[in-house]
């Protein structure tokens, strides 16, 4: 069962996305540590994923004028395609309808498989840069 609950470690959190990103980041050659994330994502609105009461992943969302920023969903590998990140999506969903806003954003690396999930899900790309494509899906 998935479920989800205010970040309760911001170290773990953290961690998850450390391990997970990494392999981008040495793809990109980007120095990133994991004391870097923790400091930025202090500000956000921080949730933890759990699949039967274990972490496995986090939700990392800002808002602003234009909507709801999704700046991050991360699952860990060992948890992932078994549908926990279209279930943390629909998540981020519920949350800014809950906050009263209308639109998704997010940023995701061209060379990340989650791009398929958040194209499936009716993002539409705005915008690109030579690593990320910068996408929006309207919310009702």
């Amino acid at each position: 069962m998935i479920s989800y609950q205010a970040t309760v470690d911001l170290y773990a959190s953290a961690d998850i996305t450390y391990k997970n990103m990494r392999s981008y980041y040495e793809h990109y050659s980007v120095c990133w540590k994991q004391s870097k994330i923790q400091e930025q994502i202090l500000d956000l609105e921080n949730w933890d994923i759990l699949y039967n009461t274990s972490l496995v992943g986090a939700i990392r969302l800002a808002f602003d004028n234009e909507g709801c920023y999704i700046r991050d969903i991360q699952v860990s590998e060992k948890f992932q395609n078994k549908g926990i990140g279209a279930a943390a999506l629909a998540e981020c969903e519920r949350l800014a309808i809950k906050a009263g806003v209308n639109l998704l954003r997010l940023r995701v690396f061209k060379i990340s498989p989650a791009y398929h999930l958040y194209t499936r899900n009716g993002f539409v790309i705005d915008k690109e840069e030579d690593r990320f494509f910068y996408m929006s899906r309207k919310i009702y």
